[in-house]
Parts: C-alpha cells; structure tokens; sequence
C-alpha cells in the first residue's frame, strides 16, 4: 500500500480554520493521514463521528505541546485511533476497536517517512488509547492521546456524547432502581446515566499526564453537578 498525496481533499467548514492552520504548520504527511482517517467515518455514528477525532486532535496539540512530546507521532495516532469504531459498534462491543485499529493503521503507518521507532509508538498510542482496554500508555506519545480521548468523553461535550450514544442505542433516558451492575452496554438499559456511574466519573483518576489531570478537574465538576441536577429533576424535586 502505498500513501498517496492525492487523495481528496476533506471538507469541513466548521473546522476549516483548524485545518487551515495545521497545513500551514505540519507536513503534507499528516495532511495525507487525515484524509486517510476521515474515509473511514463516512456514514459513523455521531457519538464517535469524524467530529469526535478532530476534537481529540486539537487537545492533543495542546496537551502534546505542554507535555513535549513527537507531535508527528501523537497527531498521526490522533488522526487514525478511532479508524475501527465503526467495527466495534457493528459488532456490539465484540471487536475491540484499539486493536483493530493498531491492525488496520498498520499498512498506513508502515508507508509513512518516519523512523522504526515512531511507527511502533503510533501503533502503541492507537494500541492503548482505550479505557476499557487492557493495555496501559508506555510512551508519553501514548499517554498524550489516552489523555485526549478521555476529555473528550467527560464534561459538557461528554455527557452530550453519553446521551447521543444512548439515542443510538434506543436505550432509555434514565434506568432509576436498575443495579446498573447487571446491565449490559449495548443495550436499552445503555443509558447516559449508567455511562457516568460506570465509566465517566472514573476517567479523572486515570489521567495519564499533568495538564490532562488538570482539564479533567473541571470537566469532572461539571458532570457531577448536571448528573445532580439530573436524577433530582428526574425525580421531580427540582
């Protein structure tokens, strides 16, 4: 396989100035990867869209630059982490979309001017990135990006994502007296609520890097006032 310049052209006026300012700042490589990603996010699932990865993308500009880190590694794993998405959600949780990603970033990666050692790390952060996954961030490349998609999946943008998922689903607004212990993802008990309870409220305690742990804070405020909020509506006391 080989990575050709010529791909078309991505198209996103909501996010044109970001483009804008990477071409102008990073190789025509980078460009080519991302054109490669976005082909594989025609048709996802709002909740993991295309749009999802470029928030990740500009979070890993700022958490890489205050890190350190290889940019040209973290933003190329950036661009491709979430390539397999749509095979886990296909599949209902069967397919792990970081190691199907690693296993179809591979043939990209491997055509890419870099040296053997930033190709084995873009396959380690795509590898790694996933909270439920059994792999932890080595490199701190692969920390960078785990920390990126976690953000993205708390606050205001993550309980917006968390209830979108769960309209995807056709699961129910709220599961009030369910043990969510015995529920199960992908189901209509897959609520935004069980989301937080299970998976969200845990994410700032596994922050991989200090500006991460930092943003993550005030994000995790956030979602523990409006999850308040939420169950005392819910229950009409508000």
């Amino acid at each position: 396989m080989h990575v050709r310049a010529e791909l078309v052209y991505v198209k996103n006026t909501s996010n044109q100035s970001l483009f804008n300012r990477q071409h102008s700042l990073l190789s025509p490589m980078l460009d080519t990867v991302k054109e490669i990603a976005y082909q594989h996010f025609k048709g996802a699932r709002g909740s993991h869209n295309w749009d999802h990865t470029l928030r990740v993308c500009r979070l890993c500009e700022h958490l890489g630059s205050v890190e350190g880190v290889d940019l040209d590694v973290l933003l190329v794993a950036a661009y491709l982490h979430d390539i397999a998405r749509g095979r886990q959600d296909d599949s209902n949780g069967a397919v792990c979309h970081a190691e199907e990603g690693a296993r179809m970033a591979a043939p990209i990666v491997a055509e890419l001017a870099l040296t053997r050692n930033q190709k084995e790390n873009i396959l380690h952060c795509i590898r790694t990135h996933r909270f439920r996954g059994d792999r932890q961030p080595q490199t701190p490349e692969a920390r960078v990006l785990f920390d990126a998609d976690k953000l993205d999946a708390i606050g205001a943008v993550g309980v917006a994502r968390a209830f979108l998922f769960a309209g995807e689903l056709g699961a129910r607004l709220h599961n009030a007296g369910t043990n969510l212990d015995e529920t199960l993802p992908y189901s209509r008990e897959d609520t935004g609520y069980r989301e937080f309870k299970l998976k969200l409220c845990k994410i700032k305690d596994r922050m991989q890097t200090g500006e991460g742990l930092k943003l993550a804070r005030g994000r995790h405020a956030f979602m523990e006032e409006f999850f308040k909020r939420f169950i005392d509506e819910n229950e009409g006391k508000r």
